[in-house]
């Protein structure tokens, strides 16, 4: 990388936080590492506690920026993914366990009697224990003048300590350090959820080399080495089956509950499971670039991309502090300094309005929810590229399908081919087959397996071959111009068709896609090809509809064709005879009918129509690396039933984030407006506080253990129209 203002090279480092109260100290760490000279860019993500600071070292150096943040109290470390340390070895959570134990002594003391005085210092000495971490952070946000929550704790307890209230002082310090502490690891289960997937890898495996069986570390394995894999055992790699037949349980990266069988050539994944047989497994990805590793890489890069609700919970953290600790001042102050009020009464009750505002179940009870549903799609085998998009499914009112390999198999296979002129059919297949070998359309590759099953393919040498979006090919072969493709293609090359249509029509009308070969305005013959629907396909769109939402099918393939795969599917509506650009065009054309248009694809072909939706969703995808790039969600698998799973996950999702929201912002109003009042003090203040904080986190780890099956109240949202009845295009 490069700065833009000059020649200097930057560079970028990876720092995983560690000690960070949860959503509390975004604010201190930005501009602790913002003030450094030579910081270009940062992105600090709290809920995956990681931060990428691209800085010049020629002005600044990692271990300026390491020792800047440990200046807040916090740490960091470059490694990428840590092992989470036992209890034991936490500072700040022995500071909080000290605390309590300290706390909770003083109280029997002082039930039993005891002198105030022993009390007050065993009160106080809790205190000191367990407020060092959060003082050095309010310390540290004071001075760069970045107020936080952290702030407003210390104001709350060192006001209870001047006003002689001790034991109050010991439990707020307790009570606030164990919402901080149960927060993290509130945020740390729902991450946790989407790390746990790289514990599904053996971390060793057994590989033949040189002859020789030998253990070693997964991520030392090769491309290309041989590994073997016992009935029962993980599967550590991504490769292709080498030698050996078993059924393989692939949830892990799909979400298929049947086991699937491979033999040998078929292609397997690191992280799921061989059930029955043995097999050695030829090596094709290294453990780094395996699709398992993508999935979760994918999911941890999807925080860039955020909802409406999380910028909405941003921004109100950032006035929050400010306007609490103003509003606490104003009511410790105001009252005593111009109505002549009772200055500790006034005092107390400022104090309290500061405890009650030391919260952040707002800002973090939403991006747990994305995260934790996040978790729970990447565990059935779909991920979402942003949180946003979770919020774009739940509105989605149509869903436009593309036909060939997503609502049917996308494995072609040739069923009539009709010679209309003196060569025989095997040099008919000969000649198409070679020029078709050129080509990447799955009909295409049909027509090439056609001609190799009847021993008619020769290989002839291909001039001048050259693609014809959405119509299919020209190339010049012994001499002579050829064009094979469909009957728009022809017309427009001036070949005559006339005597041949009702042939043509008759081979539509059951649903074949008919490719034509001509030469010089004559037809030398044709070549039919079907392609099965896909199993489940008109249940999985039948389940959309009954929620309401539109389906639409998308294809290049003639009228008869389309409209006999439309109504197999049970699709509302079809489209035919589409070039890619028009399919765009109908894409935006359906946006302004419905509003919110989803687009499933390959991820490939269907790009162009995928990226001028509101979201793209690429099916199929394991084993294809292009399509975890191009969907903004990608369903592992070719199962159309997942769509509905999404739909209602966002849903749920949705439906949970908005009652957080409106739970934090009804229990910040009513606990402000009682401390005003003087209805709160400062120990029911912070626990009711504390306890709402809690909740509405834990209410977004419901995510986490959320099933369709479950909650049979989000198949029909309530905001959803009814289905609107299509049929062809004219």
């Amino acid at each position: 990388m490069v700065d833009k203002g000059g020649k200097e090279p930057l560079e970028t480092i990876s720092l995983l936080i560690e000690g960070a109260g949860s959503g509390r100290d975004a604010d201190l760490l930005k501009a602790k590492i913002w003030s450094l000279e030579g910081v270009k860019e940062l992105n600090l993500d709290m809920e995956s506690r990681q931060a990428d600071v691209t800085f010049d070292p020629s002005r600044t150096s990692e271990k300026e920026i390491i020792r800047s943040i440990s200046e807040t109290g916090m740490t960091c470390s470059m490694a990428k993914v840590k092992e989470r340390s036992t209890w034991w070895k936490e500072k700040q959570q022995l500071a909080l366990y000290g605390c309590g134990i300290i706390t909770f002594f003083s109280f029997i003391l002082m039930f039993l009697g005891v002198g105030s005085h022993i009390t007050n210092a065993l009160f106080g000495i809790a205190v000191l224990v367990g407020v060092y971490y959060p003082a050095r952070k309010a310390i540290i946000a004071l001075i760069n003048l970045t107020p936080t929550i952290h702030l407003l704790m210390l104001i709350g307890a060192s006001g209870a300590i001047l006003l002689g209230m001790w034991y109050e002082a010991a439990i707020l310090i307790f009570v606030y350090s164990l919402g901080d502490v149960l927060e993290s690891y509130a945020v740390d289960k729902a991450r946790g959820a989407i790390r746990s997937l790289t514990e599904l890898v053996p971390k060793k495996a057994l590989v033949r080399k040189d002859g020789h069986e030998v253990i070693m570390p997964t991520e030392d394995i090769d491309v290309g080495d041989m590994v073997i894999v016992r009935p029962g055992e993980r599967i550590p790699v991504d490769g292709k089956v080498f030698q050996g037949m078993s059924f393989v349980d692939q949830a892990a990266v799909t979400g298929e509950s049947i086991p699937v069988q491979k033999n040998v050539g078929d292609e397997v994944f690191a992280g799921t499971i061989n059930q029955n047989g043995s097999m050695e497994v030829r090596v094709d990805r290294t453990a780094s670039e395996t699709m398992l590793s993508k999935i979760i890489c994918s999911v941890e890069e999807a925080q860039s991309k955020r909802t409406s609700y999380q910028r909405f919970s941003d921004d109100f953290a950032r006035w929050y502090t400010p306007a609490m600790f103003a509003l606490g001042v104003a009511v410790a102050t105001i009252s005593p300094l111009f109505f002549g009020a009772d200055w500790h009464t006034f005092i107390l009750r400022g104090l309290v309005v500061f405890v009650v505002s030391c919260s952040c179940g707002l800002a973090l009870s939403v991006p747990v929810a994305v995260v934790a549903a996040m978790a729970n799609a990447a565990q059935n085998g779909t991920v979402y590229k942003g949180g946003a998009y979770l919020e774009v499914v739940d509105e989605v009112k149509a869903i436009a399908f593309d036909k060939t390999g997503t609502l049917t198999i996308g494995r072609p296979e040739v069923s009539d081919i009709l010679v209309y002129s003196d060569i025989t059919e095997e040099e008919l297949m000969d000649l198409v087959g070679s020029i078709e070998s050129r080509s990447s359309h799955p009909l295409a590759a049909a027509i090439v397996r056609k001609a190799k099953e009847i021993n008619a393919f020769s290989g002839k040498e291909v001039k001048d071959f050259q693609e014809i979006s959405g119509m299919g090919v020209s190339a010049s072969a012994d001499g002579k111009q050829y064009l094979v493709g469909n009957a728009r293609l022809q017309q427009d090359k001036g070949v005559l068709l006339n005597e041949y249509r009702e042939s043509i029509g008759e081979l539509e009308s059951k649903g074949k896609t008919v490719v034509l070969v001509g030469s010089e305005g004559h037809l030398l013959g044709l070549i039919a090809i079907t392609d099965t629907v896909r199993p489940g396909a008109k249940d999985a769109l039948q389940r959309l509809k009954d929620m309401g939402i539109v389906t639409v099918m998308l294809t290049g393939d003639n009228e008869r064709s389309a409209k006999m795969i439309a109504q197999q599917v049970g699709a509302d509506r079809y489209y035919s005879q589409l070039l890619p650009l028009e399919k765009v065009e109908l894409i935006k054309e359906l946006r302004a009918e419905f509003g919110t248009v989803a687009m499933v694809g390959d991820g490939i072909n269907d790009a162009p129509a995928m990226a001028v939706s509101d979201v793209g969703i690429a099916m199929g995808a394991a084993g294809t690396d292009i399509a975890i790039e191009t969907g903004d969600i990608v369903l592992m698998s070719d199962d159309l039933s997942k769509l509905d799973y999404l739909i209602r996950l966002s849903t749920k999702a949705i439906t949970i984030i908005r009652q957080n929201i409106w739970i934090s912002l009804i229990n910040i109003s009513f606990m402000v407006v009682a401390a005003l009042l003087g209805y709160l003090g400062l120990v029911t203040g912070l626990l009711l506080n504390e306890a709402s904080a809690v909740f509405v986190i834990f209410n977004a780890l419901r995510l986490l253990k959320w099933s369709k099956t479950t909650d049979a109240s989000v198949a029909v949202s309530s905001d959803r129209e009814p289905s609107v009845s299509g049929g062809a295009a004219n």
